[in-house]
């Protein structure tokens, strides 16, 4: 399932929600980033989720437009988001995708986006400290010893963003 989805859930955890709105909210939470959002992107989003039994939609009657579809989530979509929320993979950075998690974590109340980072943060150390073990184990000059530098210094890279995202939302207080 991939991210979208999986904001997607998170954010009808707080309250359900019509498509719209969460394509507003998502915008709000991407800033810049948030602009290349297609507005079909929710919606069928929206229809996968609801195929995969994750959320179900009920007609939103309204008196001056015409009527929306309001989703919200079902008892195996709450089971996805808590998985999705305590996953510490990150088989590549992806600071959009983890900026995301945080963001919907806050707005959801279903998990502490520092608690989150720090979580993150204990995995990346124990990563890097395989990654520096592995690169001591090379010949100095080698072609191994060169791409093990760049992963160990990418993990470092990764941690001082993650430190960052854990004094933000410290800082927020939410």
């Amino acid at each position: 399932m991939g991210a979208v989805q999986d904001v997607v859930l998170a954010l009808l955890a707080k309250e359900p929600s019509h498509g719209y709105g969460l394509r507003a909210r998502l915008r709000e939470a991407l800033g810049p980033l948030g602009e290349e959002l297609n507005a079909g992107q929710v919606y069928v989003t929206l229809r996968r989720l609801e195929k995969a039994g994750l959320v179900e939609s009920r007609p939103a009657v309204q008196a001056d437009r015409p009527d929306r579809k309001v989703y919200e989530l079902t008892a195996a979509g709450r089971d996805r988001v808590a998985g999705w929320l305590a996953d510490v993979s990150w088989s590549r950075p992806a600071p959009a995708e983890f900026h995301l998690k945080l963001v919907a974590a806050a707005v959801s109340r279903l998990a502490d986006p520092v608690a989150l980072a720090d979580a993150q943060r204990r995995e990346l150390l124990r990563r890097l400290a395989e990654a520096q073990r592995a690169a001591l184990e090379q010949p100095a000059g080698s072609d191994a010893a060169l791409l093990l530098e760049g992963a160990v210094l990418r993990l470092r890279a990764d941690l001082t963003w993650l430190e960052s995202c854990a004094a933000h939302w410290s800082a927020r207080g939410d």
